[in-house]
């Protein structure tokens, strides 16, 4: 198989997993809290990744440099970043618990794509294409169609997904600039326990969790832990090794589009059609949102 497409359908497959978990967080918040939940995935995610990392360690390898890193290196960045991706995943699954509506927090996340060239420009001065403004305008219209109400009030589920997309655009930014020779598996390992410590720490003081409800609630968590955390991940990886950057990114914007299908195919929730046009809106905002930077980095 040729490398290109073998690299296109990982990626496609890693957007897949990524978006069906959504359906699976908004079942798993039916019985869990936000927190319980975030904390039950992150370290489903932790001791999944130590398990590939092993398993992996045991095949033959060509030595990289991110191996020799020492392990204080992990920690120097694997604690701060593990504190955004946790304010970022558990604002996700606090989204879903308000509006459980898979579509819309799958299109409202997507925003990050948008959001991470304005901050590279807010804080690193990297120049903005006019197609990225274009990009920003019409993820505003798109985030108007789909979640505006009457009245123009806009939803507490749609403003705290908003806030998730805001922090995993930081997440993205602060591993691009920060990232640099370490191994991508072991760093999301750490961050992955950070994470759950911390969700861990606020259920105990915030919610009240029994045994039972994480029984209940045990496939969508495998799912979320395992296939979106640890799984899609890795296929990310290995996808981006024979995909040009453009094109993968413009690949896993189908995230998005799969957590529409998920929410439609598995927990039958129907898009009125002005959300079906913003949804729309919004996929082209992020599609043209990745462009720009890519040609910029060429000039």
């Amino acid at each position: 198989m040729n490398k290109q497409l073998r690299g296109g359908l990982l990626l496609a497959l890693a957007a897949l997993i990524w978006g069906m978990a959504f359906s699976a967080q908004s079942e798993g918040g039916k019985y869990l809290g936000p927190f319980a939940f975030t904390a039950a995935r992150s370290f489903i995610t932790f001791f999944a990744l130590l398990l590939f990392e092993a398993v992996g360690s045991r095949g033959k390898r060509q030595a990289r440099p991110a191996e020799t890193a020492p392990l204080s290196a992990y920690i120097k960045l694997g604690v701060p970043l593990g504190v955004v991706m946790f304010a970022a995943t558990a604002l996700q699954q606090l989204g879903l618990t308000i509006d459980p509506s898979a579509a819309k927090s799958g299109f409202i996340t997507a925003l990050y794509i948008v959001i991470v060239p304005i901050l590279g420009l807010l804080f690193f001065r990297r120049r903005v294409g006019a197609q990225m403004w274009l990009g920003v305008a019409l993820s505003l219209v798109g985030l108007v169609l789909l979640c505006v109400k009457d009245g123009f009030m806009i939803g507490a589920g749609d403003l705290v997904t908003l806030a998730c997309a805001v922090m995993f655009a930081v997440h993205i930014v602060a591993v691009d600039r920060f990232a640099s020779g370490l191994s991508a598996p072991r760093l999301c390992c750490a961050q992955f326990g950070v994470t759950g410590v911390l969700a861990l720490i606020v259920t105990l003081f915030t919610e009240t969790t029994h045994v039972s409800d994480l029984l209940a609630c045990w496939p969508s968590l495998l799912y979320v832990g395992v296939c979106s955390g640890a799984m899609g991940y890795t296929l990310q990886i290995a996808g981006q090794k024979y995909t040009e950057p453009t094109v993968a990114s413009l690949i896993l914007c189908l995230e998005s589009v799969f957590a529409a299908v998920g929410g439609w195919l598995l927990l039958g929730q129907v898009l009125s059609p002005r959300e079906l046009a913003g949804c729309a809106v919004m996929l082209v905002a992020c599609v043209l949102a990745q462009l720009p930077e890519k040609h910029t980095a060429k000039a």
